[in-house]
């Protein structure tokens, strides 16, 4: 799932601003940055955003997954120990010593097991700064999600334990949405993610059935979304992972308010051609 979250997180933070210009185009492009990761389980995704040069921050509640997460990271010869930290903790025990922290939140597979979504990403946006962006990936809850991530996933191939989703956890784009939205976030992405397992491959898709991304900004008086003035002029936004992500939303059956967001990206970038 990586090559998707990866780039997604990337260049989200460049589409924002949040990137500093000279490092657009530079193996650490996110050199510079803090970024929280909640639910880092053993460190996957933590140690990839660590080798684009940001300085991350991997929270767990489970002290065995984050020494696996630890243990994993000093094998790694070309991780910098000070671009990574992990700590047994909880978002909300988090946020109370970080308020407003970070440049990025992630919560990657996260939101799916968590009972009281509102309070959990009311939790995540506490330990953000205004202006920063918040990265979720997770399961909506509809009959294919049940077919894929239950039975698929969990009873016929066997890729994860029985018992590992709860249907009734799932939850949709939209809902996710409207929590960001009360917390005066803007969500300017949600795009579909499927398995494919007969390759063991993520890839993206318009269809948001089953597997979502999505990204929202944490808002502020002085901040405009668009600030494609501010970006490097040689970043290639037509190959751009994150605009092509953006030219299949646009495409899609979506929620009027994302499309408008699409529209709103495009409108401003050509203008600054």
């Amino acid at each position: 799932m990586n090559a998707l979250r990866v780039p997604l997180i990337r260049d989200g933070l460049i589409t924002t601003g949040a990137v500093e210009k000279p490092l657009v185009q530079k193996p650490n492009v996110l050199a510079n940055l803090n970024i929280l990761e909640v639910g880092c389980g053993g460190g996957i995704l933590t140690e990839a955003l660590a080798k684009l040069h940001s300085k991350v921050v991997g929270i767990d509640p489970s002290e065995k997954l984050i020494n696996v997460a630890k243990q994993h990271a000093k094998d790694d010869a070309s991780l910098d120990p000070e671009q990574i930290q992990y700590f047994v903790e909880t978002i909300e025990q988090h946020a109370a010593k970080n308020a407003e922290r970070y440049d990025a939140v992630v919560a990657s597979e996260v939101l799916e097991h968590v009972n009281d979504k509102i309070a959990f990403i009311e939790q995540c946006l506490g330990a953000l700064k205004p202006g920063g962006s918040m990265f979720i990936t997770t399961i909506n809850k509809t009959t294919p999600s049940w077919l894929g991530a239950i039975v698929g996933a969990e009873q016929v191939f066997k890729l994860v334990p029985e018992g590992t989703h709860d249907w009734d956890k799932f939850i949709s784009p939209i809902d996710v949405q409207r929590i960001l939205s009360s917390y005066n976030c803007n969500t300017i992405l949600v795009h579909g993610m499927f398995y494919q397992f007969w390759s063991n491959q993520w890839c993206w898709t318009k269809n948001t059935d089953i597997n979502y991304a999505l990204h929202a900004v944490k808002m502020r008086e002085d901040f405009l979304l668009l600030t494609f003035r501010d970006v490097h002029a040689g970043f290639d936004f037509n190959n751009s992972l994150y605009f092509r992500i953006h030219a299949t939303v646009a495409d899609s059956s979506l929620d009027q308010i994302f499309a408008w967001h699409v529209t709103r990206f495009y409108n401003v970038f050509d203008s600054f051609r």
